[in-house]
């Protein structure tokens, strides 16, 4: 036999049928045929239709159509198609065993149906009666639901849920009015509907009157508040600018062992925690302020749900309108520095709160009146402040006052305000302030100079060397003295320092915040005025009135040489706090503002020096103008000088900086050689002779080595200049002493030799030498005497010195 192979599934072949229905039945019943499906359904599908046969002419049909299937296949799987067959026998008693139950079935299907079709027309009978009654109960179901309603309005009212209790109502009026079966309930409802609504409005309209009340309070204190956080987050930037100017510092000298970080604090915003989105503080409770926006939005929402919002829109806007007029009033029982920050801290909390409804509350108010309001209350500041300024006489006032204005502009501004009105106003009475501060610094300058002793500042503490010498870079040297330390000037310099830096600090702090961004030029313009007006005519006042001896002029020369390092760290300083690069403010820099009081600090000090060295020089009438033998030694006032030169130049240093040491010197020994030419062309000396020329030549070398001497303490050229402060001196010697005092009329030797001279002086002193030796210029006015060819040639000079004049 052939193995046994699994059935094969094969598609229906499509049949004749009378109808579409038959044909489809048909179609349906060989797919499940061909695969092997249950043919349950099928059968119970034909005798639930009556139609037995239809099925079995169907599967007769089937076999039909696949006997010739079924006999190919059979050839060639003849143990298959003995399997078919047989399986086709016991299908075929198996339908007709179906057959006969579906029709006994049929049979007492049909005996059961009878009665219940009976029973069927009685529960009709009996469902239309339940239906009447269930109309009647869903009426008193509804009657119920009404009193419910009305009841849970009352509790609503109340509890002062006003909001449900409209709701209530509302539902009242559209679900059940009018479908109400009590006549009576109806009209009470058409009545009481009006009074609750009414009622409802009365209640919100007094909430809201007392929240107009308590917001004006709360609007101060929201102001104070976003003011004094604005306060804080400034002081924050200060303090980090501060750090990175002492890290730049640092840096700048090198220091780099050290480690230098900057961290910049978190800004928190106080703020976020007393407002919420919802319009509330603190998330909708009383908050921290009392700043609660509920009873505004409950007003609001109760007049849209009672059809009144644009009523009470402009209720609001006209209110609040008003609130704010009242705010602008300033007490004159007040002074307006006690007053400012309540005035304007009420105005920054209007607009705060005004920008919260705006952005919360629901179209409540237009951005467009929130404008108009702002507009009006920025031209009554300006007009206020406007008014307020003109009067003030204090720099520290208005000052106070400006910096509170530039808080609340950093405050307003966050929440989109513009600004520029308020800080024009400022940038408009900087010119009156900066008035005012010199004014007060004039004042605390005078003071300080009259509280000048004159004498050197002694330090005994490293705290105090910090305070006075370090903060203004007064030093010479970073390395720290010993203390107890002398300072080589007097307190009047840091106290001045102080009153400068603090002028500068002042002028920084009301440019800044102001609106301009580049405020260098404007606080360098009063830094100069300060220095050059103020302070340098203080000084000057000082020098003029004060200075009575060497010692307090020298001590005075010595403070304007420390000064004048005080002013560069004063440029830098006002640089730094402007936040301008150094080597910017470098090129904008010009000559010593404090050049007056310098000049006249050393010329003051000159001019006792010369008074000194005037009665010291007063010795030259002992000098024997006609002596037999030269001094070897140097005559007595030079002497007396050069001791007195000495003691100067010991003293001098310890105080003086070298560059006023040396001009000072250069003063006093111009003035000595004045002197000696003075003194001889004076008429005091009638004649003098060649000794005594020789004698003063050796007083003039005596100073000349006083002049190198001083080379270890300047610079060698620097002695070179104090020689030339003798240079008029020494050239009359030297004219008077040559061989050929004619060379002085030959221009480039007089150019070169002789160019401190002056003609008429040298022709006047010159008349005057009379020497009875021929070693010379030979005898002058001897009679019968035969004339030396030198003192003719001195005569020929004279001549022509006579022709020049």
């Amino acid at each position: 036999m052939l193995p046994s192979k699994a059935r094969r599934k094969v598609a229906p072949a499509n049949g004749d049928a009378d109808n579409s229905a038959d044909k489809q039945d048909q179609l349906l019943l060989s797919s499940a045929v061909c695969n092997g499906e249950d043919l349950g359904p099928f059968v119970r599908k034909a005798f639930a239709s009556g139609k037995p046969e239809t099925l079995l002419h169907n599967l007769r049909h089937f076999a039909r159509s696949k006997e010739s299937e079924i006999e190919e296949v059979c050839k060639a799987h003849y143990q298959d198609f003995i399997l078919a067959v047989d399986d086709l026998r016991s299908l075929l008693s198996d339908v007709d065993s179906l057959k006969s139950a579906l029709s006994d079935s049929n049979s007492k299907l049909q005996s059961v149906a009878r009665p219940l079709l009976t029973s069927l027309d009685s529960y009709l009978e009996a469902q239309t009666g339940s239906n009447n009654v269930n109309l009647a109960l869903s009426m008193i179901f509804s009657c119920i639901k009404l009193l419910e309603l009305c009841s849970r309005c009352n509790f609503h009212l109340s509890g002062g849920n006003f909001y449900m209790a409209l709701k209530c109502v509302d539902s009242i009026e559209t679900d059940f009015l009018d479908k109400t079966p009590s006549s009576t309930l109806k009209r009470m409802l058409e009545k009481k509907i009006p009074e609750i609504r009414s009622h409802i409005e009365r209640k919100v309209s007094k909430e809201f009157g007392d929240w107009l009340v308590e917001i004006r309070v709360a609007c101060r204190n929201l102001g104070q508040l976003a003011i004094g956080q604005a306060s804080a987050a400034r002081q924050r930037e200060e303090d980090l600018r501060i750090k990175q100017r002492q890290a730049e510092e640092q840096s700048r000298l090198s220091l780099r062992d050290c480690v230098y970080a900057l961290q910049e604090e978190e800004e928190d915003d106080g703020l976020s925690g007393v407002i919420g989105d919802d319009g509330n503080s603190n998330g909708g409770g009383s908050g921290l302020l009392g700043f609660d926006l509920t009873p505004l939005y409950r007003a609001y929402h109760i007049n849209q749900t009672l059809g009144l919002e644009d009523r009470f829109k402009q209720y609001y806007f006209e209110n609040r309108k008003l609130q704010l007029t009242s705010d602008f009033q300033v007490s004159s029982m007040t002074p307006f520095l006690e007053s400012h920050q309540t005035f304007f801290a009420q105005i920054a909390g209007f607009f705060i709160v005004e920008d919260q409804i705006l952005r919360t509350g629901g179209r409540l108010i237009s951005r467009m009146e929130v404008e108009n309001l702002w507009e009006t209350a920025v031209s009554k500041m300006c007009s206020v402040l406007e008014d307020q300024f003109s009067r003030m006489q204090t720099a520290n006032h208005l000052l106070l006052i400006k910096d509170y204005v530039s808080l609340l502009g950093v405050t307003l501004r966050r929440y989109g305000y513009p600004v520029d009105s308020l800080l024009d106003v400022l940038s408009k009475h900087r010119d009156k302030y900066h008035e005012l501060l010199l004014s007060d610094c004039r004042r605390q300058i005078a003071e300080a100079l009259s509280a000048d002793k004159f004498e050197q500042m002694l330090m005994k503490k490293e705290y105090e060397y910090s305070m006075n010498v370090l903060s203004f870079q007064l030093q010479t040297s970073d390395i720290v003295p010993a203390f107890p330390y002398v300072a080589p000037f007097s307190s009047t310099v840091p106290d001045c320092c102080r009153i400068v830096r603090s002028f500068i600090e002042d002028s920084v702090s009301f440019m800044s915040y102001g609106g301009q961004l580049e405020f260098f030029d404007v606080i360098k313009k009063y830094l100069d005025r300060l220095l050059s007006e103020v302070l340098d005519e203080a000084l000057l006042k000082l020098i003029n009135t004060s200075v009575h001896g060497v010692s307090q002029a020298m001590q005075v020369a010595a403070n304007m040489a420390v000064l004048e390092r005080a002013c560069d760290f004063f440029f830098r300083h006002s640089a730094q706090l402007s936040g301008i690069p150094l080597r910017m403010a470098e090129r904008g820099r010009r000559r010593f503002p404090l050049n007056n009081a310098r000049d006249a600090a050393e010329e003051m000090l000159s001019g006792l020096l010369k008074q000194k060295v005037d009665g010291f020089m007063m010795l030259i009438e002992n000098v024997n103008w006609m002596a037999d033998e030269p001094t070897q030694g140097g005559n007595e006032y030079v002497n007396e000088v050069m001791i007195y030169l000495e003691t100067l130049v010991s003293t001098a240093q310890q105080i003086l900086p070298t560059p006023v040491l040396k001009r000072v010197l250069q003063e006093v020994l111009s003035h000595i050689s004045e002197m000696v030419v003075g003194a001889l062309l004076g008429d005091s000396v009638k004649r003098f002779n060649v000794n005594a020329i020789m004698g003063i030549d050796v007083d003039i070398r005596l100073l000349e080595s006083f002049a190198d001497n001083q080379a270890s303490l300047f610079s060698e050229g620097d002695a070179n200049q104090l020689k030339t402060a003798l240079a008029e001196a020494r050239q009359l010697v030297n004219l008077l002493l040559s061989n050929h005092p004619e060379n002085f009329l030959n221009p480039v030797i007089r150019e070169r030799s002789y160019n401190m001279l002056d003609h008429r002086k040298v022709m006047t002193i010159s008349e005057k030498l009379r020497d009875p030796s021929d070693r010379l210029f030979g005898t002058f006015g001897s009679r019968g005497a035969r004339q030396n060819p030198k003192k003719k040639s001195l005569d020929a000079l004279i001549k022509k010195l006579r022709d020049v004049s």
